[in-house]
């Protein structure tokens, strides 16, 4: 029996990845204004284009779902323009790249997008939210009518058009970490008494519609979802997550999507039945995000040998643009500089080099 490693090759949907390494997405609040892609955000990308697939930080859906100041958006035609020479400089640099679309539902301010946020309920966030003038609390969002609903499940499907349009090779729905998708899977930030909320059945029908929208506009190849099974982000919590979550495989595994983006947000034990409910590509995102670890070859080794097909890196992709090769060789894994993780500019964001071998 051979052992599955993080350099073998494999098919994931129409592409062929050279190894299992997949750059998770992470915010990097680097977009011009108008939600813009730069030529920075080119150089960075490309940097990272050794990567079995790289998935781009959240890209919002609509003006209503962006939930940071400083991040890209895939509704405008020229935000497509602008992602364009992105997609180009990974594809010549031999790599393949998703983008993640991400509707910040609730975690939003009306001093970012001049708009009042919206959620299943009207029910805050808990935490402070960025906003142009820093940190403030979260708002109470006003709770979307059932007639407004299916509107905001569509604006993932137009925005992952706009996503092929602009040269990507597919789309990430970020169904995680107390964003919009993951506010209706919620048993404390869903509270509706609608065909959206109460039971399994009503809490998962959020991501369903969101998922097959974008399945119908671009293909299950092209569609690809993230999630939190038990997560706590932004005060979100979720009751009977076994039950939650093997429900919506069940429905995501009918859709035919790429992959399944799983975070250790629960229990292995839970991880691993969610595995087996799964019969499809399954990327596993082995720490916690944000937490005190970071992912490195033994986190990723145990998670092939549970069954995961491809395993994703954050943090460690951001200070160490050729991470594929230091992780093949043993080669250190240089840190990050948290400071400059979300400070705009090029220090820290394209400065950190490959490894330099001393003679």
């Amino acid at each position: 029996m051979t052992t599955t490693t993080l350099f073998d090759s494999y098919r994931l949907g129409d592409l062929t990845l050279p190894n299992r390494v997949v750059m998770a997405p992470m915010s990097r609040i680097r977009a011009a204004d108008g939600g813009l892609a730069t030529p920075s955000m080119a150089t960075y990308y490309a940097q990272r284009a050794t990567a079995g697939l790289i998935v781009t930080e959240g890209v919002q859906p609509s003006l209503i779902g962006q939930s940071n100041p400083g991040t890209p958006g895939l509704h405008t035609d020229e935000q497509v323009a602008a992602w364009r020479p992105v997609t180009a400089a990974v594809h010549t640099s031999g790599g393949r790249i998703f983008a993640q679309l991400m509707h910040g539902g609730r975690v939003s301010h009306p001093d970012t997008t001049g708009m009042r946020p919206v959620g299943p309920s009207a029910v805050a966030a808990v935490g402070e939210v960025f906003t142009p003038t820093g940190p403030q609390p979260t708002p109470t969002p006003r709770a979307l009518e059932t007639a407004e609903v299916p509107e905001h499940a569509r604006s993932y499907a137009q925005a992952a058009r706009r996503a092929i349009d602009a040269g990507f090779d597919g789309v990430e729905l970020h169904g995680a970490n107390g964003y919009l998708i993951s506010q209706f899977l919620s048993s404390n930030a869903n509270l509706r008494t609608d065909r959206y909320g109460g039971s399994v059945a009503g809490r998962i029908r959020f991501a369903v519609e969101a998922v097959s929208a974008t399945v119908e506009a671009v293909g299950g190849a092209r569609t690809g979802i993230r999630l939190s099974p038990g997560g706590t982000f932004w005060g979100v919590a979720e009751a009977d997550v076994p039950e939650l979550y093997t429900a919506l495989l069940t429905e995501l595994a009918r859709l035919e999507v790429a992959y399944v983006h799983l975070e250790a947000t629960a229990d292995e034990e839970v991880l691993v039945g969610l595995r087996r409910a799964w019969p499809g590509t399954l990327i596993m995102n082995p720490v916690l995000p944000m937490g005190p670890k970071q992912t490195g070859r033994t986190e990723a080794d145990h998670w092939l040998g549970l069954g995961a097909d491809l395993v994703s890196f954050g943090r460690a992709f951001i200070a160490n643009p050729d991470l594929v090769e230091r992780l093949r060789t043993g080669l250190p894994i240089a840190p990050a500089d948290e400071a400059t993780y979300y400070q705009g500019g090029d220090a820290g964001y394209l400065t950190y080099s490959a490894y330099q071998h001393t003679v």
